[in-house]
């Protein structure tokens, strides 16, 4: 885990006015992954009152905090700026703080933005158990392709969530600059203010823009990853993260090998099959493919230990001679 001193901003750069243009909807169509490189920059500072004052960043949900559930979600971007004091997190990250301490998400989007350096700023709350890389890449293809401001998500009842989004870095920094001028600074501006002066694309995406505002969110959040179809892969993913570990895996394979061992030896042979697996592969190459080599071994193990079960059964079977 990484605690990365906190970065103070830069001056902001002077920018030309811009004037707020028709938004324009897609359907969110899945769209390839992302090639160019992105900034992100997620906000995680605010005061949580409908939790009571909790640290929200830090809420676990299946066994993770929802701020590194959004750093993973976005873990490929080139620079990422967590606007908030610092804390530990998965990955390393750099810290800011927007000026004063608790000037809104409009003061702290400018503070992260001035360490970003990419044509396209990825932008997000800290609050969204659902977001994944996949969502993240088809807003960014979405930006590139609809020649937009900015891609947003949109809630389960229509509403734009600005804080699940892509914008184009200068067309954020020229709006902010807008704003700034207009209003004597940014401090305590509402988002919509923002927004509003930016061309925007909307992606339906009712689970993805979930976010949790309130401790009713939070334990509906915990419930569905622990609902079928879901619980395995948060499982998996969560202990990957709490070992330390890096490494996709064929899990399918894995299982199969699992089962295989289970029905053709004996079941408690099972769970400690795949773990002299994981360490023969770790003893080898460590990749994925290491990992595939051994459950291949072992699948061609197991097929032998069954033939000659299957031999003995019939040797035994067999009516004496003569």
């Amino acid at each position: 885990m990484t605690d990365n001193a906190p970065t103070a901003p830069e001056p902001a750069e002077a920018s030309e006015p811009t004037t707020g243009m028709p938004a324009t909807e897609t359907g969110g169509t899945e769209a390839p992954g992302t090639a160019a490189p992105y900034d992100a920059v997620v906000l995680a500072g605010g005061a949580a009152r409908r939790l009571g004052g909790a640290d929200k960043p830090g809420v676990q949900v299946g066994g993770r905090a929802l701020l590194d559930r959004v750093l993973a979600a976005c873990a490929d971007a080139a620079t990422t700026v967590v606007v908030a004091g610092p804390r530990p997190t998965d990955r390393p990250v750099r810290w800011t703080r927007e000026e004063p301490s608790g000037g809104g998400p409009v003061a702290a989007l400018d503070a992260g933005l001035r360490l970003t350096t990419a044509e396209h700023a990825l932008v997000l709350s800290a609050d969204l158990p659902f977001l994944d890389t996949a969502t993240v890449r088809r807003l960014l293809s979405t930006l590139r392709e609809t020649g937009a401001d900015g891609a947003l998500l949109t809630d389960a009842d229509g509403r734009d969530q600005p804080l699940v989004a892509a914008y184009r870095t200068e067309a954020l920094r020229h709006a902010l600059a807008d704003l700034a001028a207009a209003h004597d600074g940014l401090t305590g501006l509402p988002l919509r203010r923002l927004v509003g002066a930016l061309r925007l694309t909307r992606v339906p995406d009712a689970l993805a823009s979930f976010d949790c505002d309130t401790w009713d969110d939070i334990a509906h959040a915990r419930a569905r990853i622990r609902e079928h179809g879901h619980v395995l892969d948060e499982w998996i993913t969560t202990v990957k993260n709490e070992l330390g570990i890096d490494l996709d895996v064929d899990i399918r394979g894995l299982l199969d090998v699992a089962r295989d061992v289970a029905h053709g030896v004996d079941r408690p042979a099972a769970p400690l099959t795949t773990f002299l697996v994981g360490y023969a592969a770790a003893q080898g190459k460590g990749g994925p493919e290491a990992v595939a080599e051994a459950s291949r071994a072992v699948a061609a193990l197991v097929r032998r230990w069954e033939e000659e079960n299957e031999d003995k059964s019939g040797d035994a079977a067999a009516p004496d001679a003569g």
